[in-house]
Order: structure tokens, then C-alpha cells, then sequence
């Protein structure tokens, strides 16, 4: 397959970079609201009703919550510091949040809810890999094709393991001592140029990418944004915190395989050395934080609160399904010649 028109690529620096990432454009009502009220401090131009009407899968529902959490991690260039909580924002984003979560929990109904059954089928790699996005990455994946996965993935990869981190004060006894001994490693373990995010900039230069934090925000799709604020979902609500677990309970038992694959791929493309280095280091750590999670974290979390296990079964749940509708899309993109990139649509081998 011929790469689409429109892949990601690193632009010329015309000036310094700005403060903070670029503010994206809207998508619709009511993105384009957070936007103004962003830019203007004024409190956002909407009613309740607009947000009963969107679709909680949709661009606009995403990319405005995704405006609304980055206030709480780098916020954006020209963007004051103190919206951060700013009441009429945070009224916005509850209601965003609560049209997300009653679609997470209706799509996953009937999906197990003890850690046994949530858990038993990922610690057993599947014989058919048919529809997996790293297997076909592995196998038959062009350079192109990782460089915009590794766009797409940089939205969550290049603030790793911060959302998890919320939960630490969440957390008491075994499940917090173990909780800050992955997130430790994850955080280079006091090595600056080892800290997880900043491997996956290493991975970035590699492909010829642009490194800077958030850079290909405008070029997210919902799927892909719907993945990165539900860690912003679970992380920020002491409520959610089983759920929380959950999910990187869920990103650490499937990280091994999934990156010993991607390796794979790196290498079989060229990519260089600090791109196969980023999932090459994930085999080894995840299959030991696989380990820790599964039995420190979560098990103590629960030996104190067992009540908990039914939101970290649903957490599991809600990252798988969140994860396959990434993938989906970013399959059915590839498979029909265009880019999985928002903008970027061109069949492949056309002009722009």
C-alpha cells in the first residue's frame, strides 16, 4: 500500500514555540464554546441541552473534554493558568463527563464484574491475532503506517503514567507502595532521560515526527481522544478510583505482547534504534508491573475495599472497548488507502 497523501511530518520551526500547546480549533458547538470561553475567559455559551444531544463517541463531546482536562496538565499557550477551576468550565465538564460514562457503562452492560473474569482471558495470548492492530503492524505494517500510529499514541504516550498517578493518594498500604513502585520506574526512576515519555519523544525523532507535547491534537480523531480522556475521567474523580486501577491494570497486562510486537515492527521498517529501544524496554518492565498490579495493587486495594472489585472490572472493560474502537478505526482507515489521521483523509497515492 501506498502512503496517503497527508502523513505526519515534521514541520519547519518559522519561531520559538509558544508556552504550552497550540489551543485546537472547535469541532462543533460544543468544543467550539470551550474554545472561545479558553481564549476569552469568559464563562462558555452553552446550555445543558446541547450536551444531551451530542454523541458521547463524537468529535466535538471529545475534543471539548479533552480542552477541559489538559487545563488540569500543561494547559495551553495564551490560555490563563486559574481556568483551571474556573466553575462555569468545570460545570461544563461534569456534564461531559456524565454523558461519556453512561455510554461507557451502558456499551460494557453484561461485561464481567470480578477481577477473575475481567482479567482471566488477557493473561492468554489468543491464537487468532487476525484483528490485532500490533500484529498487523508486526506482519505487514509500512513505515508510514508507525509513523502515524506513533502521531495518534502521542496524545497519551507523551504524559505517561501521569493520570495514574492521581490515585496514589487514593491508595493506602500495599496498593499504594506498589502503586508508586511502578509509577517510579514509569518516571525513569530519578533518570531524566529515562522516563517513559521521554523515550517515546526519542521513538518520535526517529520516525521524523514533530516531539512537542500535544503537537497532533488537531489531527486526533475521537476514538483515539475517547482513550486518553478516560484516564483523565478515572484519574480525576476519587470516586473512579477502582476504575482507575483498573485501566492500567488492563495497559500493563497487555503492554508485553502488544510491545514485544511493535518492536518487531520498528525494527522490520527501519524505524531506528530509539524506536524500537520505547516498546523493546516495555516488554521487559510491563511483564514485571504486570506482575504487581495484578496481585499488590490490585489485591490490596481490595483486601481494603472490596466493594471496589465491580468499578475495576469495569475499568478493564471500558479500556478494552475504548481500545478496540481505536483500532477499528485506525484498520478501517488503512484498509480503504487513507490515513487514519483526522484531516488527513486523501486516498492513498492522490493528491492533497
Amino acid at each position: 500500500m501506498t502512503a496517503p497523501a497527508h502523513t505526519p511530518a515534521r514541520p519547519v520551526p518559522a519561531a520559538p514555540a509558544p508556552a504550552g500547546p497550540v489551543l485546537a480549533e472547535g469541532r462543533g458547538p460544543l468544543s467550539r464554546a470551550v474554545v472561545d470561553a479558553l481564549r476569552d475567559g469568559r464563562a462558555p455559551a452553552l446550555g445543558t441541552t446541547a450536551v444531551l444531544k451530542a454523541d458521547p463517541w463524537g468529535e466535538d463531546l471529545h475534543l471539548a473534554l479533552y480542552l477541559l482536562y489538559e487545563l488540569h496538565y500543561r494547559g495551553f499557550a495564551g490560555v490563563d493558568d486559574t481556568l483551571e477551576w474556573d466553575p462555569a468550565l468545570l460545570g461544563l465538564r461534569r456534564a461531559l463527563e456524565d454523558r461519556f460514562l453512561h455510554a461507557l457503562r451502558t456499551a460494557t452492560a453484561g461485561a464481567p464484574e470480578t477481577v477473575e473474569a475481567a482479567f482471566g482471558p488477557l493473561l492468554v495470548e489468543p491464537v487468532d491475532l487476525s484483528g490485532s492492530l500490533s500484529h498487523y503492524l508486526e506482519t505487514e505494517g509500512e513505515l508510514w503506517q508507525l509513523r502515524e500510529y506513533a502521531a495518534l499514541r502521542s496524545l497519551y504516550h507523551l504524559k505517561e503514567a501521569d493520570p495514574h498517578a492521581w490515585v496514589i493518594p487514593r491508595l493506602s498500604g500495599r496498593a499504594k507502595a506498589a502503586m508508586v513502585a511502578i509509577e517510579y520506574d514509569e518516571f525513569g526512576a530519578g533518570h531524566p532521560g529515562r522516563i517513559h515519555a521521554r523515550l517515546f519523544a526519542d521513538l518520535m525523532d526517529d520516525l521524523g515526527l514533530e516531539t512537542a507535547y500535544g503537537h497532533y491534537l488537531e489531527q486526533a480523531p475521537a476514538p483515539l481522544l475517547a482513550t486518553v480522556n478516560l484516564m483523565s475521567l478515572f484519574g480525576l474523580h476519587r470516586a473512579l478510583r477502582g476504575a482507575l486501577v483498573g485501566h492500567f491494570a488492563c495497559v500493563e497486562v497487555t503492554s508485553s505482547p502488544g510491545s514485544r510486537r511493535l518492536a518487531k515492527a520498528m525494527r522490520r521498517c527501519g524505524a531506528g534504534p530509539a524506536a524500537e529501544h520505547f516498546y523493546a524496554e516495555h516488554v521487559e518492565a510491563d511483564a514485571v508491573h504486570e506482575q504487581v498490579v495484578r496481585h499488590e495493587v490490585i489485591g490490596g486495594l481490595l483486601a481494603d475495599e472490596p466493594g471496589l472489585e465491580p468499578d475495576v472490572a469495569f475499568g478493564c472493560a471500558a479500556t478494552i472497548l475504548l481500545e478496540d474502537r481505536l483500532a477499528a478505526h485506525i484498520r478501517t482507515a488503512w484498509e480503504d488507502g487513507r490515513s487514519a489521521l483526522r484531516g488527513s483523509s486523501a486516498p492513498a497515492g492522490t493528491a492533497s
